[in-house]
């Protein structure tokens, strides 16, 4: 009997997923129109684009997830501001499926990700002088079923969601 239980234990990996750290990979502000932007009353046509991209980096276990959120606000033709953030994470995966893997990190490391992109977005509006912009929260759930089917669709998988 004791014999069938560590078999039993053997059979079945421990699944775990565990935040390692958080950190910004790559940061830009570009405001090209100002001070002139200034002069005008703000109102901006605003575009968000998202993305993710996961990599393993060791044999452990350890993979890094970039989300990247690109927010350009436009003022007539010219651009308010074009704003880049790469936030990362080193999550440490294992005893998941490849399927399952995969939906960890395009839902759960980017759903951790997503707060601290956004006070990053919303910190660097303030410091170039313009409105704070406050992004909604994202179903990164739906945005990974909705990346499954392009993909079973033959578009491509990973389609940055536009808002």
């Amino acid at each position: 009997m004791a014999e069938e239980q560590a078999a039993g234990t053997q059979q079945q990996p421990q699944q775990q997923f565990a935040l390692q750290r958080i950190y910004t990979k790559d940061i830009s502000l570009e405001s090209p129109s100002t001070p002139g932007v200034f002069k005008k009353q703000w109102q901006p046509q605003m575009s968000v684009d998202l993305g993710t991209k996961s990599d393993k980096i060791d044999d452990e276990g350890n993979y890094e997830v970039v989300l990247t959120i690109t927010i350009t606000a436009k003022m007539e033709d010219a651009n308010a501001f074009l704003i880049e953030v790469q936030q990362a994470g080193i999550f440490f995966i294992t005893g998941f499926s490849p399927e399952e893997l995969r939906r960890i990190v395009g839902t759960a490391a980017p759903n951790i990700l997503f707060p601290y992109a956004r006070e990053c977005i919303d910190t660097l509006c303030v410091k170039g002088g313009f409105p704070p912009v406050m992004l909604a929260p994202i179903n990164f759930d739906a945005m990974y079923q909705q990346a499954l089917a392009n993909a079973e669709g033959g578009q491509p998988a990973e389609a940055p969601a536009t808002h």
